[in-house]
């Protein structure tokens, strides 16, 4: 188990070493905990002790009694000051101590007449348009004056009253997502922009307190030709397009290999791209003399092959495209793109209805596609030379009712090798063993009603997400479920938080992702975690429906005794294949 520093959502980081035992050990167990590591560090305000003991006696931590599950299992939070805490836990004639750190998630504000440590904005050199505001950040000690010297300019920085910190997004997963004042240490910005083409150098910060002067330089900056940007073009299979400079932007329609654009911007490994949308500069090439690509559109043809419908788009060049699904509609955006459009070709479609288009902006062709069913079934987006080609799939038929036979389906048991053994229950069973068992279960159901059926793993695989995805995006199967069990970060509660969580990420999910949480909800009479919209890599795949289900909280100690139950995973496994066979039969076409 990971400190949510660096804590990812279903327990993808949480995870420690031992074998599965289905019967839950209800005498002789010896005092343990499996969740924090001695030692551990976190910047939350409390955490949860997860371990078990003999269930005869009390347990003690710091000498207060805490409440424990029928077989033993315990998970109390405890709060945490800032540096060290001790904590000693007692069970007859056992005992065991453990230390956690908390550590301030704050910048530290600086000590005497200087600049806090690694504030300084911009932190990474930078390329901008001419006259584009760059702005400028420091943390300095109050009644500072702060400003920065660049190319002939002195821009003050003025002090910033209290801000507000926004949560990480895991934050939302235990209701604690509110924005927080931040005060602990004052903050000067400004703002200015340079109508000069060329490298600036690096901008030179001052700051003058108390009679002492201090100069420190940041990162160069550089001012970008409008007329002579750069060109690159998407190297790799899928370029990652984000709505700004770093991982902790969101992600934007990938951009498929081939995809020209013209660099307006720059950020450390970061490129802005003409449209908009930020690339990292490994995932790109350069286009030796290129001019920025522009592209007209004239005629487009659909035709139909073996369960897909493509739809071919002539461009002089490949550009950057945006794609948004909604009920019964699919809309494509051509950027850098202008039409001459007179003719379209499309007849009787298995999935198409009419295809409208319009002009939305100067260089933006949009195509909205009007479905014959609320529920798509997949897309794929390639370039094959300069013409783009969009794959819309064909809906499955089935062949008899209460059967899945033509239904290909692809089972994700989550997490598996030594290395990566998902979350821990309180008597040290990983979640990967757990997950392997209900999924082999459901396999079973489902080829007995007829589907075909893929397993990403059949035992401890070494395997990243993106081997998983690449499976999904190879196989192309109707559907595709990643299973799990959850777990919480530091600041979470394991004794109070329970239930069966679901998570999509594309539109054609949901319809998906909503009737199995309801549907195992009602039927097993289980708690609701809640339904989420999540950017994880077994959410994210375009050619089919995929969804991952959080089937409980391994760090429950009550939930854990369900989750490792025989008949329970039993029952699970029925319940998820007649819930697939519901969900399928109700998408088809009346």
């Amino acid at each position: 188990m990971k400190s949510d520093l660096r804590w990812v959502i279903g327990g993808f980081g949480l995870g420690m070493a031992s074998a599965l035992n289905t019967t839950i050990a209800r005498a002789e167990q010896p005092l343990s905990v499996v969740y924090p590591p001695d030692n551990h560090e976190t910047i939350a305000t409390q955490i949860f002790l997860i371990g078990t003991a003999d269930p005869n006696g009390e347990v003690t931590v710091n000498g207060e009694a805490i409440d424990r599950s029928p077989a033993g299992h315990f998970a109390p939070s405890v709060p945490l000051q800032l540096g060290e805490n001790r904590f000693t836990l007692r069970h007859g004639s056992e005992e065991l101590t453990l230390t956690v750190r908390r550590i301030s998630g704050e910048p530290p504000a600086p000590v005497g007449a200087a600049f806090g440590e690694g504030s300084l904005i911009p932190s990474v050199d930078i390329a901008r348009l001419p006259n584009e505001p760059i702005c400028f950040g420091a943390i300095a000690p109050p009644n500072a004056e702060v400003s920065v010297a660049l190319a002939d300019q002195i821009i003050p920085l003025l002090p910033q009253p209290d801000g507000v910190a926004l949560p990480p997004n895991s934050a939302v997963l235990t209701a604690q997502n509110q924005p927080q004042a931040v005060s602990a240490a004052q903050t000067y910005q400004g703002c200015a922009a340079f109508p000069t083409v060329g490298t600036l150098g690096q901008p030179q910060f001052q700051l003058q307190v108390g009679g002492e002067r201090v100069r420190q330089s940041a990162s160069a900056i550089e001012i970008l030709s409008p007329t002579q940007a750069p060109v690159v073009e998407v190297s790799a299979a899928s370029g990652t397009a984000r709505s700004g400079p770093s991982t902790d932007y969101s992600r934007l329609t990938p951009l498929p290999r081939g995809t020209r654009a013209a660099v307006t911007g720059r950020e450390g490994e970061w490129l802005r791209l003409d449209y908009g949308a930020w690339i990292r500069a490994s995932e790109t090439q350069v286009v030796p003399n290129a001019v920025p690509p522009r592209s007209l559109i004239r005629s487009v043809r659909a035709q139909q092959t073996d369960g897909w419908t493509d739809i071919v788009f002539p461009l002089q060049v490949p550009v950057p495209v945006s794609v948004q699904q909604g009920d019964r509609r699919f809309t494509l955006t051509l950027h850098n793109t202008t039409a001459q459009t007179d003719t379209i070709f499309l007849s009787d479609d298995p999935i198409i209805q009419r295809l409208d288009w319009q002009q939305i902006a100067p260089e933006q062709v949009q195509y909205t596609f009007n479905l014959h069913s609320e529920q798509q079934w997949g897309y794929k987006l390639r370039y094959e030379g300069t013409s783009l080609i969009l794959s819309l799939r064909h809906p499955p038929a089935l062949t008899r009712r209460s059967s899945l036979a033509g239904i290909r389906i692809l089972l994700d048991p989550g997490h598996g090798s030594s290395e990566d053994l998902g979350a821990r229950g309180p008597t040290g069973v990983p979640e990967k063993d757990v997950t392997l068992i209900v999924s082999k279960l459901l396999r079973d159901r489902l080829l007995e009603r007829g589907a075909t059926v893929y397993m990403t793993r059949e035992g401890d695989d070494d395997l990243y997400p993106q081997d998983r995805v690449d499976q999904i995006e190879r196989l192309e199967p109707t559907l595709a479920l990643s299973l799990h069990y959850n777990a919480l970060p530091d600041q979470g509660d394991a004794v109070n938080t329970a239930g069966i969580g679901t998570f999509w990420y594309n539109a054609q999910s949901h319809s998906l992702a909503m009737f199995l949480h309801n549907y195992l909800v009602e039927t097993l009479d289980r708690p609701t975690y809640g339904v989420f919209w999540n950017n994880l890599a077994l959410t994210r795949p375009t050619v089919a429906p995929a969804v991952l289900l959080e089937l409980g909280f391994m760090i429950n100690p009550v939930e854990f005794e369900w989750i490792v139950d025989p008949q329970a995973q039993e029952r699970l496994a029925d319940a998820l294949a007649d819930g697939i066979v519901e969900w399928v039969e109700q998408t088809q076409p009346q």
